[in-house]
């Protein structure tokens, strides 16, 4: 992919001990949220920002044809190690553009990446998602919001921002949920959304 994206700034120098932490806290635990909202028949899965790779293999575990996009080497690297029994296949590319892949994608996940990417992207990124995300698909994503750790670039990105941005490229939300950090770490909370790709709302939360 060329020079490293600026969002990924800091996810390099101490790629072991990341993976470590993200490893340490289930996937079901991290993402109670999103569970309703997975496919419940194989499908094509995106992982946007895999990290350690634990989503991913926790999706390609439950039969699900998973791709794995990881602009971070180190973190990459470390993914591919862990996770090399299952059947991944693993990218190096970053939103916005997400040039190398071809959609269409049943779920496309995105977790703790969107605060990461500036106003600019975040459109851009956006109308790319609607792209690649299949008709009737999902688009999840968990927002961090709070203190940003050292070296790292993030953005306050709120909820409804988010959503209103959602709507502008057919992305209508069925589920905004609010939680505390799993891992407690101080001033840290998140917002968990799910976008279905469809032009016109669903008030009865059907799937």
């Amino acid at each position: 992919m060329g020079s490293r994206p600026a969002s990924t700034a800091g996810y390099g120098d101490d790629a072991q001990e990341t993976a470590r932490r993200y490893e340490a806290v289930p996937f079901e635990v991290v993402h109670d949220d999103f569970l309703p909202w997975l496919p419940t028949a194989p499908s094509r899965v995106l992982d946007i920002g895999a990290g350690s790779g634990r989503d991913a293999a926790a999706l390609s575990a439950r039969g699900h044809q998973v791709v794995g996009v990881e602009p971070t080497p180190e973190l990459r690297e470390v993914a591919q190690r862990l996770h090399a029994d299952m059947a991944i296949e693993w990218v190096d590319d970053a939103l916005p553009s997400l040039a190398s892949l071809h959609g269409p994608f049943d779920l496309i996940l995105l977790s703790a990446v969107w605060m990461h990417l500036d106003e600019q992207e975040r459109t851009g990124g956006m109308r790319r998602l609607a792209e690649l995300v299949s008709p009737g698909g999902c688009v999840a994503m968990s927002l961090r919001h709070g203190p940003v750790p050292n070296g790292r670039r993030m953005f306050e990105v709120p909820a409804a921002g988010t959503i209103a941005l959602a709507d502008r490229f057919g992305l209508s939300t069925v589920h905004y949920g609010e939680e505390l950090d799993v891992s407690g770490r101080a001033g840290v909370s998140w917002s968990t959304l799910v976008f279905r790709a469809q032009h016109h709302t669903d008030p009865g939360g059907n799937r």
